[in-house]
């Protein structure tokens, strides 16, 4: 449909002569169409000036669609060498915006579509200068080995579109704000000054063609500040310096300028590396609550320099920078991508109104925040676009007079009152959603605190976490909340102790303190944590990243399962291009995983067996996702794997899927070279000496202390041969020996043993392997004495610590486990559960079906504790350290009602266990 006749509004004439002169001049057209251009001339003297001068066009277009016509204005913009290229970029841009304020005051574009056609204008006029400027250095032979066929790539310089640009959203009488870079490695060391000359050169002959003023007019006032420390820069800088500065000096203003950041003119590819390559500046691994308070002091400072401070009036309000206005809402929206983008890469869009829906649909804002704002955001744009268009002029500010605002009024339909009204409403609800983000109401004043309380606080000032005057600043706003809820706890003085050792081991403050001024829920955590859990709490100071997960939506949802886990893991370490970048990736994630297993058991969301499952989920997707990474990386100097591959074999509790929160892996690796003796690669080696280092560089990626920790501590001792046996073994040799020369307590290992990570087609076979090894008939007189010897063996070496010790001792878990795996032994069992595995021992006639119900119930009451106890103590479990929270969390767990009775109920298990084990040791075997 035409332009003409898709008007739906029309501005009311102010100026009733120029309205005249436009009304008389255009007696040719339809009578709306002359009401519609005599209105908006009558308001506007620019557009009335514009609409004379092109008069003829004007005509001819109203009966074509505009977009067409938009696209006709730029498709007759001339190439870059052309000599009239700037005045036919005058002549478009006039046209342009001729077109897109009809389009905008008819009702025929909405906002996006007059802000974007803005913009692809600004790029290709952009685009143009910028090759013209380049082309000009070329001819005179001052860009080094450039010629003629690099112009089409800017010879290396590229344009970056900041702000509105680079967002797509330029307003009506936009400046446009550039970063001119060029790529210094294509070209020689000795050249590189001569070049950069050069590209400053065409800079600034390029700002020259958009800027300056002739008959023609102009294209775009060009703003080159926003470049790296522009008083003492030149106007184009080399990739590297300006990557070094944003590593090294850069702000998070300057963060929040790249959130918009577009390759808009020259060298795309060069610009999109270069974005590419500050993604690690502007988004950070971790949540980013201290943008909070940068925004905000940016927001003072704005406003302090401009005088904007007070109450709201409509005269002389400035619609951009003032209270309520467009960039507190730009400000909201860009500092709250910023928090949560770098782990959220959906958040990461240009758009202001793109930008509020995503982080509606992700859960950071509310949805009818996000849509009143979207809204606001509209109406103040339109109102900003109909002041510029008065006199083509970079303003945003209100009339300061009741004629000017009336004028405004009228160009948009408005009756003044309504107007007035309107807009008032908007700038104050926009100050009141986003005021109390950037600066939240005080906090209350402290609680009374016993002198024990109070001395613990006193010394709080001395930690590493409090040492900057901005760490203390945020921490004495959270403090009054944070002291108030730990008062609330069962035993005030025992939890605010173990904050205490939560906050003494944090290394640093800032991030972890805005994180909790934003979050409220998260003190709620740690206080929990502190009063409950002090290893946890302890572990927390150490990582605290792991409460951003906290914040994720999914933090609560049901359990995902090992594969999907694998499946997310691969896709974080598939963003990651450097190997040990890859390793402390999977930290940082395994470590979130981890966190939310622990507050889950800690919060009652699931039980003891569910947390050993999922502890042993997470470990096995670690695994499972990490060897791609290792092996592509061992096979980079070494060739791919000589033969079949490797398998990763988990044992121990690894293998039965139940570890707790602190379980070492216990694994072994089995290979298959399938006769071929050497790896092919750059160094390669004898396919036992492969497979060695394979598993050797495996064990590192898992265990070796980096930026973010270790994964796991790792153990191959029940590998063949023990200690003394290679690390990796052939699957020939691993199925000979476990047929020749193993040992009963090795086949009582192998019952526990499963594939987790490798080559699984291989891992099939040795699973085949084991059942069938499994299976064979056994010596049921020598594997119950071998048993009870070993039993003996351990209670001698690590007899056990009294009525706490859940593991050591007789008729507890490690026992227990030895009578599990002797029973799967003699029946020949698969199974890799300590239950299904005395199931097996009854049904191979060894145990009764008494002796059986009573080992199981004793090991899960026994794992329940030894659950919480390492969750809680991290390792054995001390109920004076874990205080009064902890005890209550372990008398949840074990329906007990409390610690006296526990400890007996405890006592009379292990003896109920002992006297079973007792009775099958001493009982003449019936197995056949």
């Amino acid at each position: 449909m035409s332009l003409a006749s898709r008007l739906t509004r029309s501005p009311r004439p102010f100026d009733a002569d120029r309205a005249a002169e436009i009304r008389d001049a255009f007696d040719d057209l339809q009578p709306e169409q002359r009401e519609f251009l005599s209105g908006t001339a009558g308001c506007s003297p620019y557009l009335h000036g514009l609409i004379e001068r092109e008069a003829d066009w004007l005509r001819a277009i109203l009966d074509h669609e505009p977009e067409a016509t938009f696209e006709a204005i730029l498709e007759a913009i001339p190439p870059h060498d052309a000599g009239e290229l700037p005045a036919e970029l005058r002549r478009a841009k006039r046209r342009v915006a001729l077109l897109t304020a009809l389009a905008d005051l008819g009702g025929v574009w909405p906002l996006e579509p007059v802000t974007g056609a803005l913009t692809r204008f600004a790029d290709l006029a952009t685009d143009r200068a910028l090759k013209a400027g380049v082309a000009a250095e070329i001819r005179r032979g001052k860009l080094p080995g450039a010629e003629d066929g690099d112009v089409d790539t800017g010879a290396g310089m590229f344009a970056l579109a900041m702000g509105k640009m680079g967002a797509g959203e330029l307003n009506y009488s936009s400046d446009i704000d550039l970063i001119c870079l060029f790529d210094e490695s294509r070209f020689a060391e000795d050249d590189y000054y001569d070049a950069r000359s050069g590209f400053i050169r065409a800079t600034r002959k390029m700002a020259a063609m958009l800027s300056d003023m002739t008959a023609e007019g102009y294209v775009f006032r060009t703003d080159l500040r926003l470049r790296p420390d522009p008083a003492s820069t030149p106007v184009c800088l080399a990739m590297d310096a300006a990557e070094s500065y944003y590593e090294s000096l850069g702000r998070t203003w300057e963060r929040a300028a790249y959130i918009k950041a577009r390759t808009a003119a020259g060298d795309l590819s060069a610009g999109e590396g270069f974005l590419k390559r500050l993604t690690p500046f502007v988004w950070r691994k971790h949540l980013d609550f201290a943008a909070i308070q940068d925004a905000h002091d940016m927001r003072l400072r704005i406003r302090e320099h401009k005088g904007l401070h007070g109450p709201i009036a409509l005269e002389g309000h400035d619609m951009k920078l003032g209270q309520g206005g467009i960039r507190e809402i730009e400000f909201f929206t860009q500092t709250r991508q910023i928090i949560a983008g770098g782990r959220d890469t959906d958040l990461r869009v240009r758009g202001t109104v793109e930008g509020l829906a995503r982080l509606a649909e992700k859960g950071w804002i509310p949805e009818d925040v996000a849509q009143t704002l979207t809204e606001d955001y509209r109406a103040h744009r339109e109102v900003e676009h109909r002041l510029q268009m008065v006199r083509d002029a970079q303003t945003h500010t209100m009339p300061t007079t009741a004629e000017g605002i009336a004028r405004i009024a009228a160009f948009m339909d408005f009756d003044e009152a309504d107007l007035r009204r309107d807009v008032k409403e908007r700038l104050e609800r926009v100050a009141e959603l986003t005021e109390g983000f950037f600066a939240p109401g005080q906090s209350r004043p402290e609680p009374q605190m016993s002198a024990t309380a109070s001395e613990i606080v006193s010394r709080w000032t001395t930690y590493p976490a409090l040492r900057s005057a901005r760490a203390m600043e945020i921490f004495e706003r959270l403090k009054p909340e944070l002291l108030s809820r730990l008062q609330k706890s069962a035993k005030p003085d025992e939890a605010l102790l173990q904050f205490d050792g939560f906050l003494s081991g944090l290394p640093a403050g800032v991030q972890l303190f805005s994180l909790f001024e934003a979050s409220p829920q998260l003190v709620d955590l740690i206080v929990d944590i502190s009063a409950t859990a002090p290893a946890l709490a302890q572990y927390l100071s150490r990582n605290s990243g792991v409460f951003d997960a906290v914040l994720d939506g999914q933090f609560f949802a049901d359990w995902p399962g090992s594969a999907a886990l694998e499946q997310r893991l691969c896709d974080v370490l598939a963003e990651i291009d450097d190997y040990e970048k890859k390793l402390d990736g999977a930290r940082r994630w395994c470590k979130e995983w981890h966190f939310r297993i622990g507050v889950h058991h800690l919060r009652g969301v699931i039980g003891g067996a569910e947390a050993g499952k999922q502890y042993a989920d997470l470990a096995v997707a670690t695994l499972a996702a990490l060897w791609p990474s290792v092996l592509e990386e061992f096979s980079a100097k070494h060739g791919v794997p000589p033969g079949r591959g490797a398998v990763v074999l988990g044992m121990g509790s690894l293998g039965a899927e139940r570890l707790s929160a602190t379980s070492d892996l216990d694994v072994i690796m089995i290979y298959d070279a399938a006769g071929v003796d050497f790896s092919e690669g750059r160094r390669p080696l004898a396919a036992r000496a492969y497979y060695a280092r394979l598993t050797q560089a495996l064990v590192t990626a898992v265990t070796a202390p980096m930026a973010e920790g270790k994964l796991y501590e790792m153990d191959m001792r029940l590998r063949p041969s023990g200690r003394q046996g290679p690390v990796a073994t052939s699957l020939d040799s691993f199925q000979t020996y476990q047929r020749e020369e193993a040992w009963t307590w090795e086949h009582m290992a192998l019952t526990r043993a499963r594939p987790v990570a490798g080559c699984m087609d291989l891992g099939e076979e040795v699973e085949q392997f084991r059942r069938s090894l499994l299976a064979e008939p056994r010596d049921v007189e020598k594997i119950v004495g071998d048993t009870r010897e070993m039993r003996d063996r351990l209670a001698e070496a690590k007899p056990g610590r009294g009525t706490w010790d859940p593991k050591q001792g007789a008729g507890r878990m490690m026992e227990i486990e030895l009578v599990a795996q002797a029973g799967a032994l003699l029946a020949g069992s698969p199974d890799r559960s300590v239950p299904g595995q005395l199931a097996a021992g009854t049904e191979a006639g060894w145990l009764t079906e008494d002796e059986a119900r009573v080992l199981t119930s004793a090991y899960d009451l026994f794992g329940r504790v030894q659950m919480v106890s390492r969750l809680l103590s991290g390792g054995a479990l001390d109920l004076e350290a874990v205080g009064q929270g902890g005890a209550d969390f372990l008398l949840r767990e074990t329906d007990a009602r409390d610690i006296a009775s526990l400890g007996r109920k405890l006592d009379a298990t292990a003896d109920g266990a002992s006297g079973a084990v007792e009775a099958a040791f001493g009982r003449a075997p019936k197995v056949t």
